[in-house]
């Protein structure tokens, strides 16, 4: 191996000074420097203003995105210490703002009882990943104020009034050099606010978007904690128990939580430890999964619902159609890493646990028709389960005796290799047929869908597993569903879903991607499902080579060029696509599968939680709120057939 003429000496060890190394590597301290890494910057200044909410002293937050995506944060809590600190030889607050891991948050005589700011990073890699920071403090009868530039001081920390309130004001304007957007989402903001406050009783949260006209504002403040977290939650869909079961208990680690069964296929159990989102659980979801499972087949077998000769129930047959929201405090939380995504503390799992378990056992028998309508959704879903094993297992023996375990209809790629390879699943037998032939033989495969297919949401395993539509997905795919799918067993890095672009078309790709959110989310969630774009219309002229339009907006674009050229409108023949059908081979490849020209997107789930509402709300059997989101949404409809 060639060597890299290169000195090698100590003046060749970096040493990052300060918040240097925040500024060199951002994703290790927020994750990336997309908009999501954008918007962590404003969760970690709430978030300190939320420690001392959870301390008790603040009792409102007011957010603020101003003009030029500046973000103003203050709260009415105690202010942040102005004192000198005795080891930096600076204020404490410019200390907190400067230096990593500096913080009220560490150690058992610490200024917090418990906080999610475990780490101390927040308020300095928010300052230095701002282009400027001003924070203005009120405290000890007066009003502080310090100014910073890309993390480095400009003014030390001085008094300039008096005041007999307490609080702290953030303003800063995120590095442009850094972050690849400074739009701040306000929806998003709005979403995260707002579950904080369900999991903060009594604080008021305040935000607000002065960049439009009229200013957007939203107001939060829930008395009901996680119960009215829960109600929100299930606001789209049939209840069971139509008040929440509510348990709470202080003690070493307090815990709330919330519990509602509604008659949906799904589970959606939220967890929390000290307001930060779990998304990955941990001790708390092990726990909170024990009890519940403990405390219903208990029951059940005391009552002679459960007989002798039955099975205990499983856990997922019991948390069949439920929504939960767990929210734990704890002092000295083990996250696994600052996203803090997963709780290890070992010593949770049993606390909550026993509390779930006996709270559950209190309720089940002072509420004996609640928890008859319960356990009678649990034991059919138990029997749904045994179904859904029956039919997976026919599924694998079919295939087992067959030469191939493809569906008939896939025409398969040759290569094996799963990264290069991609699948398209296409709307109609006429649309799969050109696809086939336009196809690159080599990493293309082709499976083409005909008619309606099941509406998942609507259905339990069982029916999915013999349904004709999907059966094929699911062999293609090759990696399972539900709790048995494995993402490294996927036979396709692309799975594409090719459909016309129509009501119809829309409809089925709705039908898909509800199908993979339930049924397939790592799919999504490791970025494999795209979404092809035909075309919507060709420009024609002889002589001229065809030009092909995605949207009206590349329509106007278009007639735009040609002008210049020369080239009159009404001397150009506009077709509008309104089926992947009506393209031959060639022009379905050249426009939708080439992968030099074509435009795919790809699926994202930023939000699991808005996800899950939005596919209950569109797909599920209330049909109020879907009227309401289609009288709300129709004037952005375009290229509406009819």
């Amino acid at each position: 191996m060639e060597k890299f003429e290169h000195e090698y000496n100590a003046e060749q060890i970096q040493v990052l000074e300060g918040l240097e190394a925040v500024r060199k590597r951002p994703g290790m301290y927020i994750g990336s420097v997309s908009i999501r890494g954008l918007h962590h910057l404003v969760y970690e200044i709430v978030d300190n203003c939320v420690d001392e909410a959870l301390a008790g002293y603040c009792t409102q937050i007011n957010i603020k995105i101003e003009p030029g995506n500046i973000i103003c944060v203050e709260d009415n809590g105690r202010g942040i210490p102005v004192d000198i600190h005795p080891k930096t030889k600076i204020s404490a607050a410019e200390t907190v703002y400067t230096k990593l891991h500096a913080g009220g948050k560490f150690g058992g005589d610490s200024g917090y009882k418990v906080s999610g700011g475990l780490h101390g990073v927040g308020a300095s890699v928010v300052n230095a990943l701002s282009e400027w920071t001003e924070v203005t403090i009120q405290r000890d009868g007066g009003i502080f104020e310090m100014k910073f530039n890309r993390g480095k001081t400009v003014e030390s920390l001085k008094r300039i009034g008096d005041s007999n309130k307490t609080g702290t004001k953030v303003r800063f304007l995120a590095d442009g050099t850094i972050f690849e957007t400074l739009d701040y989402n306000f929806d998003t903001l709005e979403e995260r606010f707002r579950e904080i406050a369900f999991l903060t009783k009594g604080l008021k949260i305040i935000i607000e978007d002065l960049r439009v006209e009229p200013n957007k504002k939203s107001e939060f403040h829930f008395e009901g904690g996680v119960n009215s977290f829960v109600e929100y939650l299930n606001k789209n869909k049939e209840k069971i128990n139509a008040k929440p079961i509510y348990i709470e208990k202080d003690g070493e680690v307090p815990t709330e939580i919330a519990i509602q069964y509604t008659t949906a296929y799904s589970e959606n159990i939220l967890t929390f430890v000290n307001n930060i989102n779990t998304i990955e659980g941990g001790t708390h979801l092990e726990g909170f999964k024990r009890g519940l499972t403990k405390a219903f087949n208990d029951y059940a077998r005391s009552h002679n619902i459960l007989k002798e000769k039955d099975s205990n129930l499983q856990g997922e047959d019991i948390r069949e159609g439920i929504t939960a929201v767990v929210s734990v405090k704890v002092r000295e939380p083990q996250f696994e890493g600052q996203t803090k995504t997963k709780l290890g503390n070992s010593n949770v799992a049993g606390i909550v646990s026993t509390l779930v378990n006996d709270a559950l056992s209190t309720f089940l028998e002072e509420n004996p028709s609640v928890a008859k309508a319960i356990l009678e959704k649990c034991i059919s879903a138990s029997r749904a389960r045994e179904a859904a094993r029956k039919a997976r297992e026919l599924v694998r023996r079919k295939s087992a005796l067959e030469s191939t375990t493809l569906p008939g209809k896939l025409a398969d790629c040759s290569s094996k290799n799963a990264e290069e390879c991609e699948i398209y699943i296409v709307e109609g037998d006429s649309a799969g047929g050109s696809a086939k032939q336009g196809r690159d033989r080599k990493f293309q495969a082709i499976l083409p869908l005909w008619g309606k297919m099941l509406n998942v949401e609507k259905s339990r395993a069982d029916k999915i597993y013999n349904n004709e539509k999907l059966q094929p997905v699911i062999l293609a795919v090759g990696a399972g569903i539900g709790n048995d799918f494995d993402i490294t067993k996927i036979r396709y890095g692309k799975v594409i879903i090719m459909a016309d672009a129509d009501v119809d078309g829309a409809h089925i790709r709705t039908l898909l991607l509800t199908f993979f959110f339930r049924y397939m989310r790592p799919l999504i969630e490791n970025g494999n499902v795209y979404l092809a774009q035909p075309p919507l219309y060709k420009l024609s002229k002889k002589g001229m080579q065809d030009i092909y339009c995605y949207t009206d907006e590349d329509l106007d674009k278009a007639f735009k060029d040609l002008a210049e050229k020369g080239i009159a409108r009404d001397s150009v023949a506009i077709q509008r696509y309104k089926g992947l059908g009506e393209m031959n081979p060639e022009q379905l490849w050249d426009t939708t599968m080439n992968p030099e020209s074509r435009i795919l997107i790809q699926v994202k789930l930023e939000d699991a939680q808005k996800a899950d509402e939005t596919f209950t709300m569109l797909m599920g059997d209330e049909i109020g709120p879907r009227r309401q989101f289609i009288e709300e949404n129709a004037k952005y409809v375009r290229n509406l057939d009819i």
